[in-house]
């Protein structure tokens, strides 16, 4: 070896520590913080709202408490920022945050673009339209002409543009840094029509004066898959996020609940429901987690259904029916891997 490759070969070596220095780090990163860091929507009910107490929910926000119950045993060990539609992504790329649960479109230009990595859907969703009952539109098809109220920084000002050159109609856009300034823009008059994902219509619609005085119109004009999102660079941090998310899911369609969780730990006797449950195989051990992550999981958060129902189904003021969010045997789109 010439002597004067040894510069560069210690440069190289360098290098790959530090690679594989960073590849480690969130997990122990977030264990030193003592919580896990969670980016999400400021005021979404449904998704993620902080009520008089202090406490958060949503769906988003049970994301982040299950990877906190995965991690720590406990999920109400969760550090919740508030972040815009536009800074989202900064944010999360600049590490202020370790998960991004912010009702957010998986779309390839974010993909590929953002440096971020989606980690899975937790909704299914699509782009809608909101209306005053009294101008009596019965289809989007008729919205020919109208000013429309947007979010600036998502993907609805794009899937507006199309749908309405598509149709061969005409609008007037008066876009907003925040869905909050639509929706007083919207309720003062300044548009006939709101835009956003069908379940942000159906949130927004129940911070109105007069609810029932708006309806969400039935076309669905865009594929939203919404889900959460963490930083490049850490496979093994993007791991324990999406598992967390399918323990859920899998725990649906096993019929395990935060309810019967304890009774099916001490019963079953099923192989995949054991592994499930961490008593037959440690399955933690590759997310560097303990046995019985999964367990806190579904204990202390739920699975998907209880988190659907309490947030935005038949429990909550929404009453989202599933849908696309069924699980595939019940016709839905949610279908995840198995944990073994």
């Amino acid at each position: 070896m010439k002597q004067n490759n040894i510069p560069l070969i210690a440069l190289l070596l360098a290098a790959l520590m530090i690679n594989i220095d960073a590849y480690a780090s969130t997990l122990e990163q977030v264990k030193k913080h003592g919580a896990v860091r969670c980016g999400i929507n400021e005021n979404l009910p449904g998704f993620s709202v902080k009520d008089s107490t202090g406490q958060w929910s949503g769906l988003d926000v049970d994301i982040c408490r299950a990877v906190a119950a995965a991690v720590f045993a406990d999920a109400s060990k969760v550090e919740y920022i508030p972040v815009s539609a536009a800074d989202r992504f900064t944010s999360l790329s600049s590490g202020k945050f370790d998960i991004l649960s912010r009702n957010t479109t998986w779309n390839m230009s974010r993909d590929t673009g953002k440096n971020i990595t989606f980690v899975g859907v937790n909704y299914y969703d699509g782009q809608g339209f909101m209306v005053p009952k009294k101008l009596a539109i019965r289809s989007a098809l008729e919205l020919n002409g109208s000013t429309i109220c947007a979010e600036k920084a998502t993907t609805h000002i794009e899937n507006l543009k199309d749908y309405f050159l598509l149709n061969r109609m005409k609008y007037q856009l008066k876009s907003f840094d925040t869905a909050q300034q639509a929706l007083i823009a919207y309720e003062e008059g300044q548009c006939e029509v709101m835009t956003s994902d069908q379940s942000t219509l159906y949130s927004l619609r129940t911070q109105l004066k007069k609810p029932g005085q708006s309806k969400v119109l039935p076309e669905v004009i865009s594929k939203e898959p919404l889900g959460p999102a963490v930083a490049v660079g850490n496979a093994g941090w993007s791991k324990i996020v999406r598992w967390s998310l399918f323990v859920m899911l899998d725990a649906e369609e096993a019929g395990i609940s935060a309810g019967n969780v304890d009774q099916v730990r001490q019963v079953s006797r099923v192989p995949a429901i054991r592994r499930l449950l961490g008593l037959d195989k440690n399955t933690g051990a590759s997310l560097g987690l303990q046995k019985d992550w999964a367990y806190n999981i579904i204990k202390q958060v739920g699975n998907y259904a209880d988190s659907f129902d309490r947030n935005v189904g038949k429990h909550s003021d929404l009453k989202v029916k599933r849908g696309l969010n069924a699980l595939w045997r019940d016709g839905g789109l949610h279908y995840a891997p198995p944990i073994d």
